[in-house]
């Protein structure tokens, strides 16, 4: 599997939208929209003029869509693909994205991000809500105490103040053993990973750091490649997730994510459990427990272990 990358190593969206558009049309059977299946078919899924006839576009047309070379198809055109490859509302918000003309689309700073200093006294005034910040690439921006010590204790709570040192979300669950250990159902959070990954991919044209990220995870997983190769595409807001903490045990924890009305790309993420269930107890005895480094500290100098 290939990273698509333009000039300066850029994801360019034009091949982007070539590659969504063949692993979704793969992705379709004739009897999935209402064709006749004759024969033996040398690829799977749907020919290219199958899926033009099913849009009202002609096969030459959309021949060029898939292979890069129409920059400006109108509204209504990728509207009649979205439709024609059955797109859900995530799948078709990301294909708009895609096929959006360069010059509509807002440059990346360049600047180092942060959280907003409103932010970090939101998530700091909730010490029984484990929050993060995380920036448009997954990077953490910021978490509480509670936050950290549920998904990274094993790193430094300051390590996001510095991008030098500040932990990505989506490396970490694909790079750190620490992090692929925690969740019981990596699969399914590894998925929810990359797909939400494929949405920032498609709003940014010219991101570099983000070019940097995918590169770095597709030659160094094999399973990021082989997902990132899927185009999964979802929005991820809410839903569950389940860890195994290794000093509170299983944990099934709710989640929503909070998206800030500016366009810094930030999002709150946060944990809650079901009142009176055990993850609830769980997770307050890590928000009453003192970490393991302060209890380090807290030694006399000759009981510390070497």
């Amino acid at each position: 599997m290939s990273l698509k990358t333009g000039r300066m190593g850029f994801m360019t969206n034009h091949s982007e939208l070539g590659e969504f558009l063949r692993v979704r049309r793969a992705a379709l059977q004739p009897e999935d929209v209402g064709l006749l299946n004759y024969g033996i078919r040398r690829v799977p899924g749907l020919r290219r003029e199958e899926l033009a006839m099913l849009a009202g576009v002609s096969s030459t047309y959309y021949t060029r869509l898939e292979q890069g070379q129409s920059a400006n198809a109108s509204e209504a055109v990728i509207d009649a693909i979205a439709r024609a490859l059955n797109l859900n509302t995530d799948e078709r918000a990301h294909l708009f994205n895609l096929a959006r003309p360069v010059a509509s689309k807002r440059r990346t700073s360049a600047r180092a991000d942060k959280a907003r200093p409103g932010t970090l006294r939101l998530i700091q005034s909730m010490p029984n809500t484990p929050a993060i910040v995380l920036g448009r690439r997954s990077e953490v921006l910021a978490w509480n105490r509670l936050g950290h010590r549920l998904v990274a204790g094993h790193l430094d709570f300051d390590a996001p103040s510095s991008p030098a040192t500040r932990p990505n979300m989506t490396r970490l669950l694909f790079l750190d053993p620490h992090t692929r250990e925690l969740y019981t159902r990596w699969r399914e959070e590894a998925t929810r990973a990359v797909s939400s990954l494929r949405l920032v991919a498609g709003r940014s044209n010219d991101d570099a750091e983000l070019a940097s990220l995918v590169g770095e995870l597709t030659m160094n997983s094999e399973e990021f490649a082989k997902l990132w190769a899927r185009h999964p595409v979802e929005n991820c807001m809410s839903g569950l997730k389940y860890l195994h903490h290794p000093e509170v045990g299983d944990l099934e924890l709710h989640f929503e994510v909070l998206t800030p009305p500016d366009e810094s790309g930030h999002r709150i993420l946060m944990y809650a459990a079901d009142p009176g269930l055990p993850a609830a107890e769980a997770l307050q005895l890590l928000a009453s427990a003192q970490p393991v480094a302060d209890l380090e500290a807290d030694r006399p100098l000759g009981s510390r272990p070497l």
